[in-house]
């Protein structure tokens, strides 16, 4: 399988991320997103004609949107991340990988801002990123008081994957995180994954400080 990367894009990184997770071996193409604009060039536009990056080629098969590719991963490798052990699970998943779009568009949009001089409303995108990791926060911490750590059941599915990164590195976007715990939590749980790797800006478990617990919950 190759993949068609950008080392400091988000959406390129959920795919090596699963990749590395599930023990899948991809071969990387790196892309010249930034200042090449590589992505918008006639090869990779006859690929993927909506101009974006990741790309998967796997045979015949191309997959230009993280969340198929996700899940496209996931199919080969086992069932157990793509949570359909229930009906409710798996609508539980839909939600929150449309939900990871969103965050694709705000915190993300936020973030290009900042690091790339990409054009936007800086204002408008932080709110709308603030707004989005308030209903995250709320989100996980029902899923606490259900004794269960990740979005979707108490193991990680794809969703988690597609959500974190964007999430993970909402600072660069000049968005703190700080008010979350429950999300502090969540991520921290993703990095303790097995095979878990890091892309510049989200580092490893053990290179962060000690996080509190939520008031009245146990970790």
């Amino acid at each position: 399988m190759k993949l068609y990367d950008y080392i400091l894009s988000p959406s390129c990184y959920k795919i090596r991320l699963m990749a590395a997770i599930l023990g899948v071996k991809l071969d990387i193409r790196p892309v010249d997103f930034h200042p090449g604009a590589e992505h918008r060039g006639p090869e990779l536009l006859a690929l993927n004609p909506a101009g974006s990056i990741p790309i998967l080629e796997d045979g015949d098969l191309v997959l230009t949107e993280s969340s198929a590719i996700l899940a496209y991963l996931a199919a080969l490798s086992g069932r157990e991340w793509l949570g359909v052990s229930a009906p409710q699970e798996t609508a539980r998943l839909q939600q929150w990988l449309s939900f990871s779009h969103r965050l694709t568009a705000n915190l993300g949009g936020a973030r290009l801002h900042q690091m790339l001089l990409r054009p936007g409303n800086i204002e408008a995108l932080q709110a709308q990123g603030v707004a989005a990791l308030r209903e995250l926060e709320a989100g996980l911490f029902e899923q606490r008081l259900r004794g269960m750590r990740f979005l979707v059941s108490d193991r990680a599915t794809i969703a988690d994957i597609a959500c974190f990164p964007y999430v993970a590195l909402a600072p660069d976007g000049g968005i703190s995180l700080d008010p979350y715990p429950n999300i502090r939590l969540w991520l921290r749980a993703i990095r303790s994954l097995e095979g878990f790797i890091e892309m510049p800006g989200i580092h490893r478990l053990h290179e962060l400080k000690p996080d509190p617990h939520p008031a009245g919950l146990e970790k």
